[in-house]
Order: C-alpha cells, then structure tokens, then sequence
C-alpha cells in the first residue's frame, strides 16, 4: 500500500522527530554534551601533560632549575585548565537559554553562544596563563639568575608578552562577544520579524 504524507504511522514517527529539532532541542543538547566534555578535557588536560612528561624522561635528565620551572608552570596549567573546566561548566547550562521556545530561527543563537565560550576560553588561557608562563620562563630561563632578568626587563621581547598577552586575552573575548551578539541580534531580529508575520 502506498504511504502518502497523509498517513497517521508516517506522522507518528516523523513528527516528534521534527519538533525536536525545530523546537531547538536538536541543536542545544549536543552543544550541552559537547561543553560537558570540553570542561572534563580541561581537568584532563594537566594529568596527560604530566605522564606525557614523566614517559619522556624529563626529570631523569633535567636540572633542578628546570624542574623547579615545570612544576611551577604545571602548577599554573592546573589553575588554568580548572578555570576552563568552571567556565564550560557554568555554560553548559546556560546554552539552554540561548533560544526561546517557539522561535524559527534556534541554531544561531546556539551557535554564537558557543563562540562567546571558546572565546572566553581561548581569552582567559592567552590573558591569565600566557604571561604566567612567561615570567616563568624569563626566571627560569637564564639559569635562574634573576639579577640577570632585571637587565634585560626595558629591552627583552619576551618581558613585553606580559604586558600584551592580557591585552591579547581581553581583545579575543571582547571580539568573539561582539561576534556572538551580532549573531544573536540577527536572529533575534528574524524571530521578531516572523512572529510579527
């Protein structure tokens, strides 16, 4: 017998289906999961750096200033990575209010939402952890003469990645927000105007 759109089993399968999606649920759950396993990335992330150092022999060939430098900059990745993991956490309920129920146009926001997090993500790491390692590495890294640091402050490029890696990590969360409201305010305006319709 030949189905038409008409028939009662073939709305029974489809149409729940179809209001999943064009209810916005299609689109907002797997970018919930996909926070859900960004922000455990992010706890994993310090865990897979120290194995991978330790497999590598480092602290069996490295001196103590460089071990001194790694656990301090290790120590730094964890506060970071777990800022991460609270950020992609605390968003993750949030992407849920990105679309209201009953409007047309549901991935944009959803998709400038995500934006808005990796850029804030991405910011956060280049502002707070980029001149951490920095200052690290400038301590450590002359043999850990410090005197020798101090010198070399007016004029050492790397002393200048401390001041312009915060400015660099507010600029991308500044840009990626902008990005994600124009987005947001595109969509909304094409909700606005349909229900006006």
């Amino acid at each position: 017998m030949k189905q038409t759109n008409d028939d009662p089993m073939l709305k029974q399968i489809f149409n729940p289906m179809l209001k999943y999606i064009d209810d916005g649920k299609f689109f907002r759950e797997p970018f919930k999961w996909l926070y859900a396993i960004l922000g455990i990335l992010n706890l994993l992330a310090p865990i897979g750096v120290l194995v991978f150092i330790i497999d590598s022999g480092f602290f069996k060939i490295a001196s103590g200033g460089m071990i001194v430098a790694f656990i301090l900059m290790w120590l730094i990745l964890c506060l970071v990575m777990w800022f991460g993991f609270l950020l992609w956490w605390n968003r993750r309920e949030k992407v849920y209010h990105a679309s209201a129920q009953g409007d047309d146009f549901v991935a944009i926001p959803v998709y400038s939402h995500f934006i808005q997090t990796i850029g804030e993500w991405i910011g956060m790491i280049v502002g707070i952890g980029g001149p951490l390692f920095t200052l690290i590495a400038l301590i450590f890294g002359e043999g850990g003469q410090v005197t020798a640091l101090m010198m070399k402050v007016p004029y050492g490029p790397s002393f200048w990645y401390i001041i312009l890696l915060p400015i660099g990590g507010f600029l991308i969360v500044v840009m990626a927000r902008a990005l994600a409201e124009m987005l947001r305010a595109l969509a909304a305006i094409a909700n606005n105007t349909r229900h006006r319709e």
